[in-house]
């Protein structure tokens, strides 16, 4: 194999292919990344059984053939490199990597022992790449980031026609978004539950593309994968098994009182205040006509308070809430105005946005909040 490349395109590629590669593979060859050099273009792969990412990009190829090399060390290589075409030639048992006076010899790895990589998947459908980026970001916060219930580390992708929604939660918090989306066939319907870290790290990936295509089922070359393309990068990742718990239960069927707020005054009021709330502990919010009050602390215990401005129709209410949490949704929801829809202090809150004080809420994307209770 000999071939030479764009230092900048060789990085960005290296990195993308590599970037899920455990740093503790239980197979050495698992570390590596796959370079095939065929006529005009350079394939890179990288595959750990669960996720795996393809991605070509154009070479000026004069001997084709295939090696195998530390994924990291090749991307933190080619990144390091001064910005001048890049040289790769497979030298014995080594790759030669040569940029201007930089020259680099790596171990190359057995190929043989390097397992094949899912077939690549032939997409569903497709979002628009900024939408979809936005989405998964909204909803993969509420993901359980912990290993209890392994089930609730993912992400609910449910599809019926042109409707897509994804749906996460740690029994503390539920996120739901729902989008619109362009389906190879009017009658697509799917659910895959994807694990959110890798869901999150791809949506941001490919996010810049323009389109993002989504293979489900048989499309992704299998009922237990997904898969992802944009562009000449393709990747796809093992779904979680097990059956979703049917959480949308928890969304209220009625509201009695509703709050509309600046979401950044609100935002930075929280922060203030939840600095004196150790380890997280309940801020209380203070709803009454024209305005909520902000406290934390109590006691012997360092306090803090703030008032914000708010639009309130409905009876008066007092809720708490763990900080993080309220701060999380308020960072998520992307609009000008935060909606709060409460029923009871005891029941779960709702936040939505809506881009105007007096508009109308935007239920795309719905993210419920548990209360905390609290002595009083």
């Amino acid at each position: 194999m000999k071939l030479q490349v764009e230092r900048d395109v060789l990085a960005e590629a290296v990195t993308w292919a590599v970037r899920g590669l455990s740093t503790r593979p239980p197979v050495p060859v698992l570390a590596g990344v796959l370079l095939e050099a065929s006529e005009d273009s350079l394939t890179l792969s990288a595959f750990d059984y669960e996720v795996s990412a393809k991605v070509t990009v154009p070479a000026q190829v004069d001997e084709p053939g295939e090696t195998l090399v530390m994924g990291r060390l090749l991307s933190e290589i080619s990144r390091s490199l001064p910005a001048k075409p890049v040289s790769l030639a497979v030298d014995g048992a080594k790759l030669t990597v040569s940029c201007g006076s930089s020259r680099f010899a790596l171990q190359q790895m057995p190929t043989a022992d390097y397992p094949t990589l899912p077939i690549s998947p032939e997409p569903s459908g497709s979002v628009q790449g900024d939408v979809f980026t936005q989405a998964v970001a909204q909803v993969a916060i509420a993901a359980d980031r912990g290993d209890t219930l392994p089930i609730l580390t993912g992400v609910r992708m449910e599809i019926e026609g042109d409707k897509l929604s994804l749906l996460a939660t740690d029994r503390y918090r539920l996120a739901l978004r729902e989008l619109t989306w362009n389906p190879s066939t009017a009658d697509a319907s799917h659910v895959a539950l994807i694990p959110a870290r890798t869901l999150s790290d791809t949506a941001r990936a490919l996010g810049a593309s323009g389109t993002v295509g989504i293979a489900l089922g048989h499309a992704a070359g299998g009922e237990g994968l997904v898969g992802f393309e944009a562009g000449r990068r393709r990747s796809t990742s093992r779904l979680l098994d097990g059956e979703y718990p049917k959480v949308t239960a928890i969304f209220p069927t009625s509201v009695d009182t509703v709050a509309v707020l600046n979401t950044a005054t609100l935002t930075e009021a929280v922060k203030r205040v939840a600095l004196v709330a150790e380890r997280n502990a309940a801020v209380r919010l203070r709803f009454s006509e024209g305005q909520v009050g902000i406290e934390a602390g109590q006691g012997d215990d360092a306090q803090a308070s703030e008032a914000v401005e708010c639009n309130l129709q409905g009876p008066e209410l007092e809720i708490a809430f763990n900080p993080q949490f309220l701060l999380d949704g308020l960072g998520a929801i992307g609009t000008a105005y935060a909606r709060m829809s409460f029923t009871q202090p005891s029941r779960p809150a709702v936040l939505s946005g809506q881009a105007e004080a007096d508009g109308d809420a935007d239920e795309s994307y719905r993210y419920v909040l548990m209360p905390v209770r609290f002595a009083s």
